[in-house]
């Protein structure tokens, strides 16, 4: 039998962890989560035995009852902490598919277009269009989706 690993970190590499396992995940809908996510809702699970391997996220009091933990080098928002068990932010895991959500919260705070946003089209690219030569030319900078013993390599930025 495996043992399945939990582990993620920030967008730099600066903080990196590593969880036993993992509890429920849901999105919340809050206003809170939407600005400390810059997006929709706030995609978070709850991580069981967490241990931090490189640095540890800053925290800010995003309420009388809530704290956030963020990386101060590149600002990916890493933890929900509300007193009870922290939860992880799921896009921070390495493996995010780990933690499909099954739950949503606080749905009064739900943006009116959210329940419609699978119906958007799809935006394609032609081949040889300006957006794919675009992407072809963008070389990632971010830290992988793994453990590293240095990081950034001494080859990056």
């Amino acid at each position: 039998m495996s043992e399945i690993n939990y582990t993620g970190g920030c967008q730099c590499g600066a903080v990196r962890y590593n969880a036993e396992s993992l509890g429920r995940a849901s999105i919340c809908h809050c206003r809170m989560c939407q600005k400390a996510f810059g997006g929709f809702f706030g995609p978070l699970v709850t991580a069981f035995g967490l241990r931090w391997t490189r640095g540890k996220p800053a925290l800010y009091a995003s309420s009388n009852k809530v704290s956030r933990g963020f990386c101060t080098e590149c600002g990916t928002p890493l933890t929900y902490d509300w007193g009870g068990d922290i939860e992880i932010a799921i896009g921070t895991l390495d493996d995010p598919e780990q933690a499909a959500p099954i739950l949503q919260v606080n749905p009064a705070d739900k943006l009116s277009f959210f329940d419609n946003l699978h119906a958007l089209p799809v935006r394609d690219f032609e081949a040889g269009s300006i957006e794919v030569k675009f992407m072809a030319g963008i070389s990632d900078l971010q830290h992988p989706d793994h453990d590293t013993v240095i990081w950034p390599p001494k080859d990056k930025p």
